[in-house]
């Protein structure tokens, strides 16, 4: 992994998130490549639950201050910085006060997903990549990492598929045992279609419920890793049938070198 640059986009990451398979394991990837002598970026939302004095976050005003166009409302992009403590391993923070400032992941007191789940999405994998591109780092491999940044794969090969910082990457999408009950806004698709992505890309979030976003996903992904050792059945299905390369789960302990020969002979 020497010199591979790999970008990590993921829906939790600790220390800033609690500890569970989604932020753990998105960490430890993130660990792995630095310790193999690759290089990290890792992307994640700042939620408002993230406290900010306490992990050091700081705005960073060169990279801040575009709007970004969601079913044709600009919204504005805030990009935060902070540097996961002994890793030598910076983490950027995708925010928006209308998106990300409320002191909830995904849903409400009443466990209801919010409305604009789907434009949060949306937001975030726009976000990801205008910032990327701003920092003019050309990845080798992004790693996705939960639902929330499960649209990045679909924006990389349709809506920014002639910008030439991506066009040698490959993109490998982690699936987890961690989705949601019910779907997204009914409108999902519509605000996707806004930004001119062909509808027969975005058949499979018809019905925007989680196996369908990752079914999208692994469509848009040249590569697939099992971080959960059990995942929802129709996934399992959708996967014995995409002809990717698929890593099977791996527990924590053996994961360091499988995920680095994974990489470096399936991926790249």
């Amino acid at each position: 992994m020497k010199d591979k640059r790999v970008l990590i986009v993921s829906s939790e990451v600790v220390p800033y998130l609690p500890e569970n398979e989604l932020s753990t394991t998105s960490f430890e990837a993130a660990k792995i490549i630095h310790s193999k002598g690759g290089q990290t970026r890792i992307f994640m939302p700042r939620y408002g639950l993230i406290n900010e004095r306490r992990h050091q976050l700081h705005e960073v005003i060169r990279l801040s201050g575009m709007n970004l166009v969601i079913n044709d409302m600009d919204m504005p992009l805030i990009i935060k910085v902070a540097s996961i403590p002994k890793e030598r391993m910076q983490v950027y923070f995708i925010d928006n006060d209308e998106y990300f400032k409320r002191k909830a992941l995904y849903s409400d007191e009443d466990n209801n997903l919010f409305d604009d789940n789907d434009e949060r999405a949306i937001f975030f994998a726009k976000g990801v990549v205008e910032t990327v591109k701003k920092l003019n780092w050309s990845p080798d491999i992004i790693h996705v990492h939960g639902w929330m940044a499960s649209l990045l794969p679909l924006y990389i090969k349709e809506y920014y598929k002639d910008n030439p910082l991506f066009s040698e990457s490959k993109i490998v999408t982690s699936l987890y045992d961690n989705g949601f009950e019910g779907s997204l806004n009914a409108t999902f698709n519509e605000k996707v279609k806004f930004d001119n992505i062909n509808e027969s890309k975005i058949e499979s979030l018809t019905t925007p419920n989680y196996t369908n976003i990752l079914i999208n996903a692994i469509e848009n992904s040249d590569a697939v890793i099992k971080s959960s050792e059990k995942i929802p059945e129709e996934l399992s299905a959708f996967l014995k049938t995409s002809n990717k390369p698929v890593l099977e789960y791996f527990k924590e302990e053996d994961r360091k070198d499988a995920y680095a020969d994974f990489y470096l002979n399936k991926v790249l």
